[in-house]
């Protein structure tokens, strides 16, 4: 998606074409009315509801000013207390960071200079219930009643745009807080600069999880500032600028005015670039033109899947699923193209869009993969942006927030996603330079190469994580192998797919699982496939034995090979649903989360699972658990998912499980056949092509799959490829209340796997 695609005024009309069926923007059923921003928000979904565009740089949402786990997007649904809006957030990450450059409307009057120690004391902390919220895709409203303020949100790419409305009391504030600290952030270095009395810019420097983390913004008021004191008594009005670690201002305008505007743009390489992004995108005084317009780009986002059915629950769920699969990562150049990359400098992105918060842990498995068939352009550009971020550092990425380099989580996963997106054959991506990024990358000494060249395997007695790390890095390997074939180079080929059969060096067919070894080749003692330590002391990353021993995404047939028969493998299989919940361990990780036996929907190493079924020839048991998942984990309510959201992954998740079909390994571009949520479900693909999913007999008993076709031919095999899909064409299935055990059950009908491709 090109720069300019993100602001460009949308036509107030949007027709959209869905299934052969005709929808206006004035037509109730757009997708818009089925996304509730509030999922998520309670438990630790870790979401926020606030406003953005599209992947967009300004995420403007409230902020409840509270440190601690349920807080880390700013805002959790258990609180009533707001205390101001900034303008970013991360969208269901496992750890707190941004909430930048807060601003909040007061009635109050106070001295700038006192320091609170209770968030309730801040004078100008609000209270407010649910009932005076509103969320809608690119819209956020609350009702202060106490204080009978209204703040209304909306935004473009890298502007927020506030409404403040006031009916009581005589002062007309805002405060703006550069200092606000929860959870991981603390600024460093801030700094506001009076330009006239309508215009402010500034800075906020700050470290915590991006340990060097700069948001420069510009400010401009629709009414003049009548009064300005920021931190130390400084008039910036007078003085024209205040530095300092944490600068709060207070603006007090003309007490006749019940109408404040403001608009405010970020950017992360310099105030200059603040600035030309407001003049570019937000020129306008007109609120609700801007709000009509983030509608109306949401609308258009979110029509590229159609889904059809009378069960508004399931489309909600649905539809904002979808809407939070593209809102992240997000965009972190500015209108001028330029940004600040992984080495803290500025350079300039010709031609692409560049984005920040890659949490390729967590989206290499479903989201990266849906954004290949909705957003291709998105995740070419997420391609090219690991690849600058090589240029820039030397290696690929792991975990980049704010152009830093967090080295969170296990793995090289752009790895992963740049062989994905090679194999896939998207355009505008430079294959040989990938390839020796991704070859770098991997011969390379850190996170536990070293290691696993040494040993071909990751000793537990010389690293944490040991296991998930080996499995992890074995599958990375596989997509470099698959490049490197791809390209003839034949002896990389060889050498990287051997690497990746690093698993079998962990598989103790004595008891089923992946265990630790230590270098002497000795198995850990005392295993207990239940146990959990969080991140230290344990051989599995946020979770155990039962969780983590089926990762061998590119190769099942092979770790069906490694039991005893097919049998023993389906019977290991189904007892990991079955089993009792119970974890053990002093420090079990937070993230073993929406259990079924020991199976754990709320965190990603369990995410395709359910779908292994399907490689030994039994899918109607795919059915039956997609079918239990998509029912149990996901309700609309608050506490409608049952993790971190994880930037987009969780949801993913159950879009393309909604539709039938989910990607157990990404890199093969296969998608594998579940069971579909909609009687009849539709892709609007880019070059007006369309991949319709469509269902006879379809219910919420009728979920087993009688027979299929594609295209108008038999289907007899449990997946179809990424290939199939882009085409376009129509997928359809025949269900029924019991399962067909003879569809898709010959071993020729089955997912491929690196064991029996040459089969």
């Amino acid at each position: 998606m090109q720069i300019r695609h993100y602001y460009i005024a949308i036509m107030l009309i949007i027709t959209i074409s869905s299934c052969n069926t005709t929808n206006t923007a004035t037509n109730a059923d757009l997708p818009n009315k089925y996304v509730n921003a509030f999922i998520g928000t309670d438990e630790h979904g870790h979401t926020y509801p606030g406003a953005q565009l599209p992947f967009g740089m300004v995420q403007l949402s409230p902020d409840n000013g509270q440190s601690g786990w349920n807080w880390v997007s700013g805002y959790h649904y258990s609180d009533s207390i707001i205390v101001g809006f900034s303008h970013t957030h991360l969208s269901g990450a496992g750890i707190g960071d941004l909430q930048d450059i807060s601003l909040m409307p007061t009635i109050a009057d106070f001295d700038i200079n006192t320091l609170y120690k209770q968030r309730d004391d801040k004078p100008y902390a609000a209270y407010y219930t649910h009932n005076d919220e509103l969320a809608e895709p690119g819209y956020y409203s609350v009702n202060f009643k106490e204080t009978g303020i209204k703040a209304e949100l909306t935004a473009t790419p890298r502007t927020g745009f506030h409404k403040y409305s006031f009916s009581k009391g005589s002062n007309r504030n805002i405060v703006l807080d550069l200092g606000y600290a929860v959870n991981w952030d603390a600024s460093t270095e801030t700094e506001i600069e009076y330009i006239d009395a309508h215009t402010i810019i500034g800075k906020r420097y700050s470290t915590g999880w991006a340990k060097d983390q700069r948001v420069y913004f510009c400010a401009k008021f629709s009414e003049p500032i009548q009064d300005v004191i920021s931190t130390g008594n400084i008039n910036i009005a007078k003085n024209k600028k205040a530095t300092g670690k944490a600068i709060n201002t207070l603006f007090k305008f003309n007490q006749d005015i019940n109408e404040i505007l403001v608009k405010v743009s970020i950017s992360s390489v310099s105030k200059e670039g603040a600035i030309a992004n407001l003049q570019t995108e937000n020129q306008a005084w007109d609120f609700n033109a801007a709000r009509t317009q983030a509608a109306n780009i949401w609308t258009e986002s979110l029509s590229n899947i159609t889904v059809e059915g009378e069960d508004i629950d399931k489309k909600t769920v649905f539809y904002t699923a979808l809407y939070r699969s593209k809102l992240a990562p997000t965009l972190s150049s500015d209108v001028d193209s330029q940004y600040r990359g992984g080495d803290i400098k500025v350079h300039k992105a010709d031609g692409r869009n560049h984005y920040s918060g890659l949490s390729l842990w967590d989206v290499f498995r479903a989201q990266n993969p849906l954004l290949t068939i909705t957003n291709p352009d998105v995740a070419i550009d997420i391609a090219n942006t690991m690849l600058a971020h090589y240029d820039e550092t030397g290696i690929l990425p792991v975990w980049v927030l704010a152009g830093n380099e967090t080295n969170t989580m296990t793995g090289y996963h752009s790895v992963s996603m740049l062989a994905e997106v090679i194999m896939k054959n998207l355009p505008g991506i430079d294959t040989e330079r990938a390839f020796q990024a991704m070859k770098a990358t991997m011969m390379q000494d850190q996170r536990g190469l070293k290691e696993l060249r040494e040993h071909n395997y990751i000793p537990y007695n010389l690293m944490d994580e040991s296991v998930t790390i080996s499995l992890e890095l074995a599958y990375n390997d596989y997509g470099v192998a698959m490049v490197a074939n791809k390209l003839g180079y034949t002896d990389d080929y060889n050498y990287f797919l051997n690497r990746s059969m690093a698993y079998q060096h962990l598989f103790d067919g004595r008891v089923g699982f992946m265990r630790g070894k230590d270098s002497n080749g000795n198995w850990r003692e005392n295993f207990d496939p239940k146990h959990s330590a969080h991140r230290v002391g344990t051989d599995y990353t946020e979770g155990n034995a039962w969780q983590h021993s089926w990762f061998v995404l590119h190769d099942i047939q092979g770790l069906v090979n490694q039991f005893e028969n097919e049998d023993a493998f389906e019977k290991q299989l189904t007892l990991l649903f079955n089993e009792s919940s119970e974890i053990t361990g002093e420090d079990a990780s937070p993230d073993i989360t929406g259990m079924i036996g020991q199976y754990a929907h709320g965190n990603e190493p369990s995410h395709h699972i359910a779908y292994m079924y399907n490689y030994i020839g039994q899918a109607w048991k795919t059915q039956e658990l997609v079918h239990q998942i998509m029912r149990e984990q996901y309700p609309n309510s608050p506490d409608g998912i049952s993790g971190n959201e994880d930037m987009g992954q969780m949801s993913a998740w159950y879009v393309l499980s909604g539709l039938g079909f989910y990607p157990v390994n990404p890199t093969d571009g296969n998608f594998i056949i579940g069971t579909p949520l909609f009687a009849k479900s539709c892709i609007n693909l880019q070059g007006n092509k369309q991949f319709v999913i469509s269902t006879e007999n379809h219910s919420d008993k009728n979920f087993y799959i009688q027979s299929a076709s594609l295209n108008g031919k038999e289907l007899n095999r449990s997946y179809i490829s990424y290939e199939e899909i882009m085409n376009g064409g129509e997928l359809h299935f025949v269900m029924g209340n019991k399962p067909n055990k003879e569809w898709a059950s010959e071993v020729n009908s089955r997912p491929p796997s690196v064991s029996n491709l040459n089969n």
